[in-house]
């Protein structure tokens, strides 16, 4: 363990210590390519630069806020001066101090890559074939998500700008934004380098074959390539390597160790020892407050809470912890409650019993909860001036400026620790997704299914059968992004997945993003903050560097 800590020690200091003007200065020493082991401590390196910080800081930490606040999964309680408010609701900022992390982390790793791609060549071992190709992974993830955060979505059109293709460590050498079509090939010819280059079976905290090929999947499901977003994922599927977690197993997933876990493709392994600082500015420390640690602030929406409720015994609800009160007792104190459309509000009614009946006060009046059945499940409601209002039925819960603390456990509580996590990037329930949302669009509605049941049934709720057990209006597409909703929440893929669908951000539910003037409700795919501003420091740095709009 102190050999691995002092290569990543080493690494990071070799690459960018004193590295405090632009990203693209940032280049590794040529001594650290004199051998094998050097060589190898230099892609640590690398990995360091991507993964982050313990404060919170860095790539894979950014790429998540970046990537979930902007969704219709979370619900932030209060404001703040951090600029990740502005990424939450949609008034972004040119000078936003995260969304530059983002981008000097992600081009100092590339720089990284870039150095170790020109200095070496393949077919001297295997093992350094390994090494190399795991660089061309990391180069393609990384140019990837960048075009993601700041390039429109490639079905909106290959010739819109995204990101600068840096290409070589030459620190004189400033590309200008390329095209999302020129980007994404670089990213797919990466992708194949890298499969082709890496044979060596490593632990899923390290870039392999499968992996690339995971990515090249998703890559090309961004495209609507869709057989070939269907073949990649079949290779990583018909691999052998990976395994759906249990049923009984499913909330507790990124509580394991991420080399333990046997349907993870690839992650940013954390470790306590030397990841981990008392967790208050970490991605988890937002969602929810873990044995003193954490602010607890941004929650689960109603929208994705609705959703889940849909399947009662849905295991994905165990990633939710709803904050519950209770009595002097110790016991849960029962209430119902719904969100008022009027003013997009929670309201909380306790409840007692009278006569065997359940009652809550509303307005100087004594209400009846009444119930029914649909479709086999008891839903309940009371008379609201004639028409029926549905409500949850449940127990009160603690609040923070009214919204109740359903918290989010995603990315906390990896080996029991409060808010220590390893953001994964690829896991084998996303190859079976993305193979149901191909075969939605190529119209092979059985295929789709069959696809989809898998991740259905491991999450305890029914398959289903065919077209018939749609709901009206619905198409197998909306069935399919619902259950990708609902499966990859809280890591990273939504905001991406209803953009490039080129579908319309539902935002009507509670929270502060719709505190102000001309809050956003709705985001069409059209809108110019489907993108991230380029950071002004980096246009102050380039000005050739064009700004979105």
């Amino acid at each position: 363990m102190k050999k691995i800590i002092y290569l990543f020690i080493l690494a990071i200091c070799l690459i960018s210590c004193e590295i405090d003007r632009y990203p693209y200065d940032s280049i590794p020493s040529d001594q650290i390519f004199e051998g094998e082991g050097t060589l190898e401590a230099a892609t640590l390196g690398n990995y360091a630069l991507l993964k982050g910080d313990a404060n919170g800081g860095g790539f894979a930490p950014q790429l998540h806020r970046l990537s979930e606040y902007p969704g219709d999964n979370v619900s932030l309680s209060g404001t703040t001066t951090d600029p990740l408010f502005y990424t939450y609701n949609y008034n972004n900022l040119v000078t936003s101090g995260r969304v530059n992390d983002f981008w000097v982390s992600g081009y100092r790793a590339i720089v990284g890559t870039n150095k170790i791609i020109e200095l070496t060549s393949e077919g001297q071992s295997e093992e350094l074939d390994q090494l190399i190709g795991e660089n061309y992974y990391l180069r393609a993830l990384t140019f990837f998500q960048l075009a993601n955060v700041f390039g429109r979505p490639y079905v909106q059109g290959t010739e819109n700008l995204a990101v600068p293709l840096k290409l070589t460590s030459d620190v004189n050498d400033l590309p200008d934004r390329n095209t999302v079509g020129e980007v994404y090939d670089q990213v797919i010819s990466d992708l194949k380098k890298a499969e082709e280059l890496m044979n060596i079976d490593k632990s899923n905290s390290f870039a392999t074959k499968e992996a690339a090929q995971a990515l090249l999947s998703r890559v090309y499901l961004y495209m609507e390539e869709n057989e070939l977003a269907i073949e990649y994922a079949d290779k990583v599927i018909t691999s052998g390597r990976f395994s759906l977690l249990p049923t009984d197993q499913l909330a507790q997933y990124f509580t394991l160790n991420p080399d333990g876990n046997p349907e993870t493709i690839f992650a940013f392994k954390f470790l306590e020892e030397s990841d981990y600082n008392h967790g208050w500015y970490t991605v988890g420390s937002l969602y929810a407050n873990i044995q003193g640690a954490g602010w607890g602030e941004m929650y689960a929406s109603s929208t994705y809470l609705d959703l889940l409720r849909e399947n009662p015994g849905d295991k994905r609800m165990g990633f939710i912890d709803p904050q519950y009160l209770t009595d002097e007792e110790g016991d849960r104190i029962p209430a119902v409650y719904w969100v008022n459309e009027e003013n997009n509000q929670y309201v909380f009614k306790r409840t007692y019993q009278q006569n065997g009946e359940t009652y809550f006060d509303l307005d100087g009046s004594s209400v009846k909860l009444q119930e029914e059945q649909i479709d086999g499940e008891t839903k309940y409601y009371f008379d609201a001036s004639g028409s029926k209002q549905y409500v949850i039925k449940d127990f009160d819960m603690a609040k923070r400026n009214g919204y109740p603390k359903f918290y989010i456990l995603k990315a906390s509580l990896q080996e029991d620790v409060p808010h220590l996590w390893s953001p994964v990037v690829s896991r084998l329930a996303e190859m079976y997704l993305n193979k149901a949302e191909a075969y939605a669009k190529m119209g092979n509605i059985p295929m789709a299914l069959e696809n989809l049941n898998v991740i259905r049934e491991r999450a305890g709720i029914p398959a289903i059968s065919g077209e018939t057990d749609l709901e009206a209006g619905q198409s197998i597409l909306d069935v399919v992004l619902a259950e990708r909703r609902r499966e990859l929440a809280y890591e990273g893929h939504r905001k991406f997945d209803v953009f490039r669908n080129n579908r319309t951000m539902n935002r009507d539910y509670p929270g502060t993003h719709l505190v102000g003037n001309n809050p956003y409700y709705e985001i069409p795919p059209t809108a110019d903050r489907v993108v991230e501003y380029i950071p002004q420091a980096q246009i102050n740095a380039q000005p050739s560097l064009i700004q979105n709009d």
